[in-house]
């Protein structure tokens, strides 16, 4: 064997292990994005969970405002539509943009149910009440920082990905398209939860 072949062997074998790497660090920051994606999932189940408890509450007290509770419901699930559609595709452009939507709807409804809600002092006081309220609160927390925990692993995946050797390989192997942060559409939703108090 020639210097020549043992130098162009080393070469290959070297390639082949960075190649491999590459591809191992790839699939590794994929699936925490993704996995980070099933904590919010999560909590946005639990929040989901909650408005109709909440807005059974309100209903004993509110009833000049079925408006107001329909449009909870309805956007909550449309809301739940989303994070299906979201779960599906963690990342995905299109499934990130419709769950962002879909909560900025949501946040909006149940924004207006708070400002309703202020004009009952008894149900401001009902004990129910008040515990929900303290429980969407509390989820609405940790929504935002598992938002925040999946925001931060998609943009180490995508940074990664971008960055030399692996923007030449990461196509290759499935990793072409970036993934996209979970924002919300209204800047406001995005440095504030949702007031929930009641």
């Amino acid at each position: 064997m020639s210097i020549t072949s043992i130098v162009i062997l080393v070469i290959l074998v070297i390639v082949v292990f960075m190649t491999i790497g590459i591809y191992n660090k790839l699939v590794t920051l994929k699936n925490r994005f993704e996995n980070a994606f099933s904590q919010i999932e999560v909590q946005l189940k639990r929040r989901y969970d909650l408005i109709p408890n909440l807005v059974e509450t309100a209903k004993a007290y509110i009833t000049h405002e079925r408006e107001t509770l329909e449009a909870v419901i309805q956007a909550r699930n449309q809301a739940m539509q989303g994070l299906q559609e979201a779960a599906a595709a963690p990342g995905s452009p299109a499934a990130m943009m419709d769950l962002s939507q879909a909560e900025g709807l949501l946040t909006g409804a149940l924004g207006r149910l708070n400002v309703v809600v202020e004009a009952y002092p008894d149900l401001k006081a009902n004990q129910n009440m008040m515990q929900l309220s303290e429980e969407l609160t509390s989820t609405e927390n940790k929504v935002a920082f598992s938002r925040q925990a999946f925001n931060d692993a998609v943009m180490n995946y995508n940074t990664y990905k971008q960055t030399f050797p692996p923007v030449m390989v990461a196509g290759i192997f499935g990793h072409g398209e970036d993934a996209s942060l979970l924002e919300y559409e209204d800047s406001e939703a995005i440095q504030d939860a949702p007031k929930v108090s009641f």
